[in-house]
């Protein structure tokens, strides 16, 4: 089927709720995100990127997750907004697409959030026809790159100088994708690892 645009709505998973991303919700996810560590590994232009107000985070927010060309979600844990992804730069011609411009309150590091999040977007755009999903990261969070190597994506190269972060020094990009053949196996994967949380 020819790949299309997934219509904005509620992800629902065993653990968390994807809700389409509002302006409503800003404040509520400045509280999860807006944080030093969350910038630290390149969020939002890395370090000097960081946000320290709640109204000089939504003014980054409103230019920073490209809302109308973006499927941009919240996350959503046990009621409580904990971090917010996208699917966006949608390519249907192409039939590729990219999950992206992810980040989480440091207190749902390390537990089912970032697997179920990637488990729900990734079933929403094979879906959906696409071929093709990238991930990618800063070359220099190591952090952000191990956790899109566990979940099964391939590792295809570092883009060098592909735009400056914060500080005005250039960020070469790590880049990664998983492929509509290899989805089962990575989708396996993911309810395996989230079978061990108790799902």
């Amino acid at each position: 089927m020819p790949a299309t645009r997934p219509p904005r709505r509620t992800l629902e998973g065993s653990f968390i709720r994807l809700e389409p991303l509002e302006q409503e919700h800003l404040p509520a996810l400045f509280r999860a995100i807006g944080k030093p560590e969350v910038f630290a590994g390149g969020y939002g232009g890395g370090p000097a990127g960081y946000r320290g107000t709640e109204a000089e985070f939504i003014e980054f927010a409103q230019g920073y997750y490209g809302w109308l060309a973006n499927n941009v979600y919240g996350v959503w844990r046990d009621g409580v907004l904990v971090g917010t992804s996208t699917l966006g730069d949608f390519d249907e011609l192409n039939e590729h697409t990219h999950i992206g411009w992810t980040a989480y309150s440091p207190d749902v590091w390390a537990s089912p959030v970032n697997p179920e999040a990637k488990l729900l977007l990734l079933t929403e755009a094979f879906d959906h026809g696409f071929n093709r999903v990238k991930l990618q990261a800063d070359a220099l969070n190591d952090r952000s790159r191990a956790a899109i190597l566990k979940l099964g994506a391939q590792f295809e190269g570092v883009l060098r100088n592909t735009n400056r972060r914060a500080d005005g020094t250039w960020r070469d990009t790590a880049v990664y994708s998983i492929l509509a053949s290899e989805w089962p196996g990575v989708r396996a994967g993911l309810e395996e690892r989230l079978h061990r949380f108790g799902a």
